[in-house]
């Protein structure tokens, strides 16, 4: 018998509109992937792994070298002090939260979830016995108050799952988001999974702030990366689970059967990347922020109403703002079908009550990709507007 967590779910929306994408021979601004293939150095890495080292069952937590380049990376870059033995290496990110979701509830236990969010997240924590208390945020600014948390928490909140920066929002949570966040984590004795696999994507200057460095949560935080997101090869599925000695035993043991571990050779070519290419770190976010500069002004010239993007591959546009009476759904499903380029309906990341005017579109793409989607979306807008 299939259970009814998964026998009730739809096809993902990613999936959708990617499929009719390729289907149709529609420009892909939807799925969040980059159109290149990644640093030639740390794929060259890979490779060379591959052939001249050993294709054996790596350590279950992972390889030595990755795990100790893991915490200097984030030393450097946020100011964490781990150990190599708070760190398990997992098959991407989304193995990562199920690890965490499956090692730390309880069957009845309630979890504080921010919306729009991340699709995997509800059927996990639902398999896992987990209830979802929703906090609903909503554009331009995507942010949570106190009387929204006090709404939500409770004696039996166990978890809080945060997402920043945050997918599809393209908003960093400010320091006293966190701070308010952190305050209610303590005082009702709550863990933090933190799903910051958009951490090495920020603009503007700005630098990531973990809710683990807050007072109060470095033993109470499961922080989560992404290789994949980290040098934009989204292929490649290694991620990170950092955190306190005795949450990172249990959330070990879970990943030991889930997917007990993954490719070495991956692993050791992040390893070198985290190491030996950390000009990446700059070079990268500056390509994109240029990409993403160049696809909100095509957008604001074409007409459309186009909100602040912090961080991430994702810009969004206020469809109502740009004077369009259509929910992002039809829009979306619109474009793709009669004007050749796919976009991602925000309303897809809520689960109750969704905000139904925003879409989504990716900007990690190349200069022309994003020249020929504007020309596409602006015929979409004279066409919806007529």
């Amino acid at each position: 018998m299939v259970h009814p967590v998964f026998d009730d779910l739809p096809t993902t929306i990613f999936e959708e509109m990617s499929g009719l994408a390729r289907e149709l021979g529609a420009i892909n601004l939807g799925q969040g992937f980059p159109d290149d293939a990644g640093p030639e150095p740390v794929r060259a890495r890979a490779a060379e792994a591959l052939m001249q080292g050993l294709n054996q069952y790596p350590p279950m937590r992972g390889l030595p070298e990755l795990r100790k380049a893991v915490a200097e990376h984030y030393r450097l870059t946020q100011a964490l002090d781990l150990d190599i033995g708070e760190i398990t290496v997992t098959s991407g990110a989304t193995e990562a939260l199920a690890a965490a979701f499956f090692a730390l509830i309880t069957p009845g236990d309630e979890v504080v979830l921010f919306q729009p969010l991340y699709d995997a997240y509800l059927p996990l924590i639902r398999r896992a016995g987990g209830i979802p208390r929703l906090v609903r945020l909503e554009p331009p600014h995507w942010r949570f108050d106190r009387a929204m948390l006090e709404a939500a928490f409770s004696d039996r909140t166990r978890l809080v799952v945060l997402n920043s920066p945050l997918n599809p929002a393209g908003t960093v949570t400010p320091d006293e988001d966190l701070a308010l966040l952190a305050e209610f984590c303590v005082r009702y004795d709550v863990t933090a999974v933190c799903d910051e696999v958009w951490e090495a994507v920020l603009f503007d200057g700005r630098k990531h702030r973990s809710l683990m460095s807050l007072p109060g949560m470095r033993d109470r935080t499961v922080k989560i990366g992404s290789a994949g997101k980290m040098f934009g090869m989204t292929g490649w599925k290694v991620g990170f689970l950092c955190a306190a000695p005795p949450l990172t035993r249990a959330l070990a043991a879970a990943h030991q059967f889930l997917t007990f571990t993954t490719p070495p050779n991956l692993q050791a070519a992040v390893a070198w990347g985290l190491e030996h290419h950390r000009d990446w770190f700059q070079t990268m976010p500056e390509g994109l922020q240029r990409s993403r500069d160049r696809l909100a002004a095509g957008l604001t010239q074409a007409g459309y109403v186009v909100l602040p993007s912090a961080g991430t591959y994702f810009l969004n546009v206020d469809l109502k703002a740009s004077g369009l009476e259509i929910d992002d759904r039809t829009f979306c499903l619109t474009t793709v079908r009669e004007h050749g380029v796919a976009a991602i309906p925000v309303s897809a990341f809520y689960a109750d009550a969704p905000v139904r005017h925003i879409a989504r579109l990716c900007f990690a793409k190349a200069d022309a990709t994003l020249d020929r989607g504007v020309e596409s979306l602006a015929e979409a807008r004279r066409a919806l507007s007529a």
